[in-house]
C-alpha cells in the first residue's frame, strides 16, 4: 500500500512520519508555506525519542500525483476544507481505469462527524477514524508528537458501520508505526464520544489551554448540552470510561523540554493565522442537532460564534480572559 496523506499538518504529519519510519510508502499533500517547507527541507517529526527528518514525496495538488490501485487516501485536513479536497481528489483517474472515488479507500482522520457524510457523496469506500494523537503543528515543516509509548490511538471502521479486510490491512500497517489501531464496527460512536471532548477546543482557542476551574466548568456546561443533544438525537457515543480504558497505560503526554503542551487543533489554527477554525463542525454540530431536535444549546452557540470571530479577525490565540468568555455565555441565556 501507498499512503497519500491529504493534509500534512499535526495529525497527517505525525501519521505520515511514523508510517515512513516503519518502511511504508508515503506521499504528503500540503499547501502554501507547509508545502514549500516539506519540499525543500523535509518533514521534521519530533517525538519523545528525538527528532528525525523525513524526505518524503510531497505534492500541492492532485494533478501532480498519479494514482494507482494500491493507494490509500488519508484525509487529514480540517473539516471546513473537506469538501474542496474531496471534490479535487475523487475525480482523479486511477491507473487501470476508473476514478479515486470509484476505486480507492478514503479514511477520514479528522475531528467531528461531518466529513464522512461529505465523503460518501463522492467515494464508494469511506472509513471513519477516531484520532487520539497529541500533536502540534505551528511552524512550517515541523510536527511535534508528544505521545508515548504510543504516538496515537486510531479507531478505524467502515462508514457508516462495519469492518472489512481493507480496514484490517490498514490497521496492521499503522500498528507497526506506533499507532494502535483497533478495527471497530461502530467507529462513529467513537467519533461522537471524541466530539464531546472536542467541545473544549473553542474554549482553549479563545482563552488558552484549559486548566483553571472557570474554564473547566464552562467545558462541562458545553458537554452537558452536547450529551443532551445526542440523547435527543438517539446517538449513543462511547463514554469517558471506555475511552480512558483504551488509553490507560498506552499513551501519555511527555513534554520535550519540560514546558507545558500548547493548545489543540483549533488553538493551532489561530496561532498559524489560517483565518478559519473548525468550530462549525464541533460546537456547531451540537448547535445543528439541537435545532433539529428542539434542544437549546446557548453555550455551544456562543463558543462557535466566538471562535469563528477570533479566526476571521485573526485575533491572538488564547487572548480572551476566561471570565469574559463566561460573561458572553451567560448573556446568551433567555
Amino acid at each position: 500500500m501507498r499512503y497519500v496523506v491529504i493534509g500534512a499538518g499535526a495529525v497527517g504529519g505525525a501519521v505520515g512520519g511514523r508510517l515512513a519510519e516503519a518502511g511504508h510508502e508515503v506521499v504528503l499533500v500540503a499547501r502554501g508555506a507547509q508545502y514549500e517547507a516539506l519540499r525543500t527541507g523535509g518533514l521534521r517529526l519530533v517525538t519523545p525519542e528525538g527528532a528525525r527528518t523525513h524526505r518524503l514525496p510531497v505534492v500541492d495538488r492532485p494533478e501532480a500525483l498519479g494514482l494507482t490501485a494500491k493507494d490509500v487516501l488519508l484525509l487529514a485536513v480540517k473539516t471546513q476544507d473537506s469538501a474542496a479536497a474531496l471534490d479535487a481528489w475523487s475525480v482523479r483517474p486511477v491507473a487501470g481505469g476508473g476514478t479515486a472515488g470509484e476505486r480507492l479507500p478514503l479514511i477520514c482522520a479528522q475531528n467531528g462527524v461531518e466529513s464522512e457524510r461529505l465523503a460518501l457523496r463522492r467515494f464508494h469506500r469511506v472509513y471513519g477514524m477516531c484520532v487520539w494523537l497529541p500533536a502540534t503543528f505551528v511552524r512550517p515543516g515541523e510536527v511535534l508528537a508528544a505521545g508515548t509509548p504510543l504516538t496515537g490511538i486510531l479507531h478505524l471502521g467502515r462508514y457508516p458501520t462495519g469492518t472489512d479486510g481493507t480496514a484490517r490491512l490498514i490497521a496492521a500497517g499503522l500498528e507497526k508505526s506506533k499507532l494502535l489501531t483497533p478495527v471497530v464496527p461502530d467507529v462513529m460512536r467513537w467519533k461522537y464520544g471524541k466530539l464531546l471532548s472536542n467541545l473544549a477546543n473553542a474554549i482553549e482557542a479563545v482563552t488558552g489551554p484549559i486548566g483553571g476551574q472557570a474554564a473547566l466548568d464552562l467545558f462541562e456546561r458545553a458537554r452537558t448540552e452536547g450529551t443532551a443533544v445526542l440523547t435527543a438525537a438517539g446517538i449513543d457515543p462511547v463514554g469517558r470510561e471506555q475511552q480512558a480504558a483504551v488509553r490507560a497505560g498506552r499513551i501519555r503526554f511527555e513534554p520535550f523540554d519540560g514546558s507545558p503542551r500548547g493548545g489543540g487543533s483549533s488553538w493551532q489554527s489561530l496561532s498559524r493565522g489560517t483565518g478559519t477554525v473548525e468550530a462549525d463542525f464541533l460546537n456547531g454540530e451540537i448547535v445543528l442537532l439541537g435545532r433539529l431536535h428542539g434542544v437549546p444549546t446557548p453555550v455551544n452557540e456562543v463558543l462557535r460564534r466566538t471562535a469563528n470571530a477570533f479566526a476571521r479577525e485573526r485575533r491572538e490565540a488564547g487572548s480572551m480572559p476566561v471570565a469574559e468568555l463566561v460573561a458572553l455565555v451567560d448573556a446568551e441565556r433567555p
